[in-house]
């Protein structure tokens, strides 16, 4: 692979903040208190990296905790959904449009780091899904609901396998540099994902006729 992507820090902590938000949403709709949603607004904020670090690519202690800012991150986010409340809803768009931009981003991180690692292309591909909707599904888990990501829905997990597909397949068999293929595979997911929403792109559930 040439080269390594990096993301920039401003995005990463503003889709984290992003994450953190839905997280935050989550707990005030179950009824929890400050400490039940602050902590669904870290497993959704970070919940991705820490499954990523801590369970596949055995970095310990993982980045999130390591580094403090994203703690904060997570902390200022959830603070000010609480503060704002039902206002938040004027901010739906843009925390989507965020929210769809991490998704490709955090595909892409993850299939890197995983290459990086020296893992092969299926692992790879795992990772980098896993790293972009593992908070959520950490989160669903904490709060004791069915994991959204099992049920049929818009495109998210399939959208965050394309980018991760689009990547390894540029940047690991096509030879394109790390950054241009990751520019590539963050667009094409982003774009699925607006897609999806706007054209209500759905799964469907699985079908199994008797035999």
């Amino acid at each position: 692979m040439k080269g390594t992507f990096e993301l920039p820090l401003t995005f990463d902590f503003g889709a984290t903040a992003a994450f953190a938000l839905a997280g935050t949403f989550a707990g005030v709709r179950r009824n929890y208190d400050i400490v039940g949603v602050f902590f669904l607004a870290l497993a959704s904020g970070v919940g991705g990296g820490l499954i990523r670090d801590g369970l596949f690519l055995g970095h310990i202690p993982p980045v999130a905790i390591t580094d403090s800012r994203y703690l904060v991150t997570v902390a200022i986010a959830c603070a000010a959904g609480l503060v704002l409340g039902g206002r938040m809803r004027h901010f739906e768009r843009w925390i989507g449009i965020v929210d769809a931009l991490g998704l490709g981003a955090y595909a892409v991180v993850g299939a890197q780091k995983a290459i990086q690692a020296g893992l092969g292309v299926p692992a790879a591909l795992l990772i980098g899904v896993v790293n972009a909707a593992g908070g959520g599904l950490l989160r669903d888990v904490l709060a004791r609901e069915e994991p959204l990501i099992f049920k049929p829905g818009q495109f998210y997990a399939l959208a965050a396998l394309a980018g991760a597909v689009s990547f390894v397949g540029l940047a690991v068999f096509a030879g394109v540099d790390a950054t241009a293929a990751a520019a590539i595979a963050i667009a094409l997911t982003f774009l699925l994902r607006l897609l999806a929403i706007r054209f209500e792109w759905r799964t469907r559930p699985v079908a199994v006729t008797d035999l």
